[in-house]
């Protein structure tokens, strides 16, 4: 097992948690034991991901004595919303849980985020855990306290940072997951080499294969490379009042498909995969990476199985989607763009003529 630290405390204090990495260490209970308040807790997960997975987690502590309430919510994007949190509220107040009473998030990044946040406003914060089971979860969703839900104007909008108590990535979920999911895992992997890690960018040119094949090693090698990234960029600004807003590369369009094509139709990942492509086209057109850093990163992508081309939603409604990103300031939209490769910069000064030519040229059928 590798153990990462994110640092939220000039010295290690109550806010600081570990990041722990490894093979069958869902069975560890006592990665949660030494943080629990009391030995209660609710463990929420959803339809596909309990049968596989809980009761083995529920046993783990039940050894230690810890009673566990098992919360199961619908699966999908589609379900991230207010309805879904309100079944959460519902079992903990018909459960009597108390301040003292861990949350266990026990799934992908819907599933973490609604726990999370769940957690941060049940009786105004109790304690959680983030157990992710996909890849996407545990490279990124799961590490820096972003909770939420969406709303149907836009993803995300209604949430709040609260950080986890730890995080326990246990490689072997992974072995359950779709490939078309691992894949839109990948997606969020890729990105922390564009943002700001070209070494490790280079590392994943030669990877890739061996990556979407499931090679053990290079599995662990990427999960751990990117928690470091993500533990590093979340120390560095917890509450994304600066650089933490460059994780969000391919976000700004991404959740723009996803939006107008409908939860749950695209998957995080794949929309990220598209949208990065949309803004390295942009950069270029910015003068700020050339057509072999394109090619470069759409052959990454491609090669990763992920789509290349965005859903051509019309350039109206990709602004209109756009302007209710998060990152909108002074009512403009702020773009994540690629300075360089492996070197990404928040940009409100777009031409409005380069972003309509972008999306009139790079985009396909809807």
């Amino acid at each position: 097992m590798q153990t990462i630290t994110v640092m939220l405390d000039s010295v290690p204090g109550e806010r600081s948690y570990p990041i722990h990495i490894g093979e069958d260490i869902l069975c560890q209970p006592e990665l949660f034991l030494e943080r629990l308040p009391q030995k209660r807790v609710a463990i929420i997960s959803n339809t596909v991901v309990a049968p596989l997975y809980m009761e083995r987690l529920r046993s783990a502590l039940g050894r230690h004595n810890v009673v566990s309430l098992p919360i199961i919510l619908p699966d999908g994007e589609e379900h991230k919303n207010l309805q879904t949190l309100n079944l959460i509220y519902d079992a903990l107040l018909a459960h009597r849980c108390e301040r003292g009473t861990s949350i266990i998030a026990l799934g992908g990044g819907v599933v973490g985020d609604l726990t999370g946040f769940a957690a941060a406003t049940y009786l105004r914060g109790v304690p959680f855990f983030q157990v992710p089971t996909t890849l996407l979860a545990q490279v990124d969703s799961s590490v820096g306290g972003k909770t939420g839900i969406n709303h149907p104007l836009g993803k995300n909008m209604i949430g709040a940072f609260y950080q986890p108590r730890a995080v326990i990535v246990d490689t072997v979920t992974l072995d359950t997951l779709p490939d078309r999911e691992l894949r839109a895992g990948i997606a969020e992997i890729i990105k922390y080499g564009l943002i700001r890690d070209p070494a490790f960018l280079e590392w994943l040119e030669k990877n890739i294969a061996g990556l979407v094949a499931r090679d053990a090693e290079i599995m662990v090698e990427a999960i751990r490379r990117s928690c470091v990234n993500k533990a590093e960029v979340v120390e560095a600004d917890e509450r994304e009042s600066g650089g933490r807003a460059l994780l969000n590369l391919g976000h700004t369009f991404g959740h723009a498909i996803e939006n107008g094509m409908g939860y749950g139709v695209w998957l995080h990942g794949e929309a990220v995969a598209a949208g990065t492509i949309l803004a390295a086209e942009l950069s270029q057109r910015m003068h700020l990476i050339n057509s072999i850093d394109v090619e470069r990163i759409r052959n990454l992508y491609a090669q990763a199985g992920l789509p290349c081309v965005a859903p051509n939603l019309g350039t109206a409604e990709y602004v209109r989607l756009m302007g209710l990103d998060k990152k909108v300031e002074g009512g403009k939209i702020r773009f994540v763009l690629l300075e360089r490769m492996g070197k990404a910069v928040v940009r409100s000064d777009v031409p409005s003529n380069m972003l309509a030519a972008t999306l009139a040229e790079c985009t396909g059928n809807a």
